[in-house]
């Protein structure tokens, strides 16, 4: 039989703070993308800004400047009804 006693500080804490990340998919990282843009953010890692962009189907070359692939990730955003929310 099990105990009652409750769990200690640091196994409470580790619930807490320790989760496993929750998994986005393709469309909801481009929405988050496009919202720290939007707030005053610049994406700093032009890479990161390409792999999204080809998950959502695009071809990006890697010479593309990080605004135009933004711009496009925009009008692929906008051009998927059925992913809005």
């Amino acid at each position: 039989m099990g105990s009652h006693r409750r769990p200690g500080l640091f196994a409470r804490l580790a619930a807490r703070f320790f989760r496993p990340p929750t998994l986005l998919d393709d469309y909801d990282r481009a929405r988050n993308l496009i919202a720290a843009i939007d707030r005053g953010g610049i994406p700093l890692n032009a890479a990161k800004v390409n792999a999204i962009a080809r998950n959502l189907g695009l071809e990006v070359s890697t010479k593309a400047p990080p605004e135009r692939t933004v711009e496009r990730i925009r009008q692929a955003l906008s051009r998927a009804p059925s992913h809005e929310k």
